[in-house]
């Protein structure tokens, strides 16, 4: 009897050795990727011509997405890809995903490439595309939209957008300012027209190259 337990024993620390500890192994936290993007975005700098965000904006735009937690995101205007690795990146913590839009296909091709060696591309879904015609059959919905391609298209685009934008989400665009550079033109329309909206609490941030801010508070 003493033996039969003792064997028994044995037996039971064999099969708990033999099994792989994947509840220990295994975690929830993103470090092995987050080095990865930062080896890639310090390989990178200094680098993002060819209508790309500076660093400053792609930070903003990664914290507006982490501070509430937005999970599904859309960029209007890819270039080649580096606000859309900042902001996947952000989603690759919330759980969330971006949809891209590109119209030039070597700048696409370059912002695939980008993805794939950041190692975000499961993040993202890139695609290439006329946004004047895509951006309205688009059915949403989305809790972020970043608005960075042809500054005269801005409004359309929001007006397209909206219905689908979730209230207490965000609609951000690049090169808004106030005054100066950036408030005349298709971005200055754009920002006086969604200023007026009453459903939305608008702000610009200048730090960067200019991008402006609108919370949706209730509907459409």
């Amino acid at each position: 009897m003493k033996n039969s337990f003792l064997v028994s024993l044995m037996s039971l620390a064999a099969v708990a050795m033999a099994v792989p500890p994947l509840a220990f192994s295994q975690s929830n936290d993103n470090s092995d990727l987050d080095g990865r993007v930062k080896k890639f975005l310090e390989a990178k700098r200094g680098t993002w011509h060819d209508m790309n965000v500076p660093a400053s904006d792609g930070e903003l735009l990664y914290d507006i997405i982490l501070k509430n937690n937005y999970k599904s995101a859309l960029e209007i205007g890819t270039s080649t890809g580096h606000s859309a690795i900042w902001i996947a990146w952000a989603l690759s913590k919330t759980g969330g995903k971006l949809m891209t839009i590109e119209i030039d296909e070597d700048r696409y091709q370059a912002a695939v490439r980008n993805f794939k060696e950041a190692g975000l591309s499961q993040y993202i879904d890139a695609r290439l595309a006329d946004a004047h015609e895509l951006v309205p059959k688009l059915e949403g919905p989305f809790d972020f939209v970043f608005s960075d391609a042809d500054k005269d298209w801005y409004t359309k685009y929001f007006v397209a957008v909206s219905p689908k934008l979730s209230v207490k989400g965000c609609f951000t665009a690049h090169n808004v300012r106030e005054r100066g550079w950036g408030s005349g033109g298709g971005t200055g329309e754009f920002l006086q027209y969604i200023k007026k909206r009453p459903n939305y609490a608008t702000t610009v941030d200048s730090d960067g190259a200019g991008v402006s801010i609108s919370y949706k508070t209730g509907p459409d």
